[in-house]
């Protein structure tokens, strides 16, 4: 899976995690995610709320993956593939 995908399962789990601990789990650099963050927002994948001094995360479950190989799928179909039994 791509880093893209471990970064909304990361934040599907746990909306209001901070980007630094998502970088230590999926095993990249805070400013990477922070990147891909961004790209999910501008692909209407997730959007971000301040929760007071913390964003928290919200998975639009319901859009396409944004791969042509997975646009068939929603993101709501590949968090439940990945979390189901766990």
């Amino acid at each position: 899976m791509s880093n893209h995908a471990h970064v909304l399962i990361c934040l599907a789990r746990e909306p209001d995690l901070v980007l630094r601990e998502v970088a230590a789990r999926v095993g990249i650099t805070e400013r990477a995610v922070q990147k891909i963050v961004v790209d999910l927002e501008h692909e209407g994948l997730l959007t971000r709320s301040r929760d007071g001094r913390r964003n928290r995360y919200v998975l639009h479950l319901d859009r396409p993956l944004r791969h042509p190989l997975e646009a068939h799928r929603s993101v709501r179909e590949l968090i439940e593939l990945v979390t189901r039994g766990g």
